[in-house]
């Protein structure tokens, strides 16, 4: 027998249904007003000022020369740099907790502005950098620029990774520029192109000082990160930098031991001294080969962690 359905099962039917479909939609509205209210939220504006410039802001007692057509535009483009180029200047901060202690005492015996230590984050952001023309190390010496300030560069060693011993050369020929410029501006300015080149500026544009001088984008660039730079890591908080205590690197704790002998095995002197190869070659990034030669009358001092 073919099953029959009553009008009044249509209609409790289609009042269900109704019902249903009333619920659904109450539903969905519900979800769309949560999700465009949070899109609402995601999409409110994050406010971003620039910073300012500090005024009465100086590298190495030399004040910025704010008043000069284009200074301040110049240092604003390299402070809006350091402020929200967020992972290397985080990167740099940590890394100075490490090397500044190392670098500050060796600029003040050598008669440099402590200011210099600057110097080294702009060339290399405080670590061992190679940049494409093959200048190496914190302070970036050329091969022949270490070795005429008394770097050893050879297949086993390469003391441009000697961050004490690339400090000092730097030093040496920071003191050098000034002799000849007079000036410390000048003198930083010649580590980035030069003590001839920038000497052939000043003569050939008829200029006293660095901001008189039309140079190259790079070397016109170079001051004024030195200034923005100083600027943001003195006052990390006031670019939006805020590091805890535990954040910065520290020291890394060791010992020293004196070389005088050819070691043939660095990995066996490693074994015999106690420590891992690769602690041995991280605490000495400047030996470079699996030996280190020592001629008659010489002496390396080797970092060792402690035990």
């Amino acid at each position: 027998m073919t099953p029959t359905v009553s009008m009044r099962g249509f209609i409790s039917l289609g009042a269900a249904s109704l019902v249903l479909l009333a619920f659904v939609l109450s539903g969905s509205r519900e979800q769309s007003g949560a999700a465009t209210e949070s899109n609402q939220i995601d999409s409110l504006p994050q406010w971003v000022t620039p910073p300012r410039i500090v005024e009465d802001l100086e590298f190495a007692g030399s004040p910025l020369p704010l008043e000069r057509v284009g200074v301040r535009e110049r240092m604003e483009k390299e402070l809006l740099i350091g402020t929200f180029r967020h992972s290397s200047s985080l990167l740099t901060l940590k890394r100075s907790g490490r090397w500044f202690p190392l670098i500050e005492p060796i600029l003040v015996d050598s008669g440099i502005p402590v200011d210099f230590k600057y110097l080294s984050v702009i060339e290399s952001g405080l670590a061992n950098a190679v940049s494409p023309s093959d200048a190496r190390g914190f302070w970036q010496f050329m091969e022949p620029a270490a070795k005429e300030f008394g770097l050893r560069v050879d297949r086993d060693v390469d003391e441009r990774y000697h961050v004490e011993k690339a400090t000092r050369a730097a030093c040496a020929y920071l003191n050098e520029a000034h002799r000849r410029y007079g000036d410390w501006i000048l003198a930083a300015a010649s580590y980035n192109m030069g003590m001839s080149g920038l000497s052939r500026r000043l003569e050939k544009q008829r200029g006293d000082s660095y901001w008189d001088l039309m140079l190259n984008e790079e070397t016109a660039r170079y001051i004024y990160r030195l200034y923005a730079t100083k600027q943001v890591m003195e006052s990390p908080e006031s670019h939006g930098f805020i590091l805890a205590a535990g954040d910065w690197y520290a020291p890394i704790p060791g010992r020293d031991t004196v070389l005088v002998d050819t070691v043939d095995d660095l990995a066996d002197f490693a074994g015999d001294a106690g420590v891992s190869y690769n602690a041995l070659k991280t605490l000495n990034p400047w030996l470079r080969s699996e030996r280190l030669p020592i001629q008659d009358n010489q002496y390396y001092v080797v970092r060792l962690p402690l035990r």
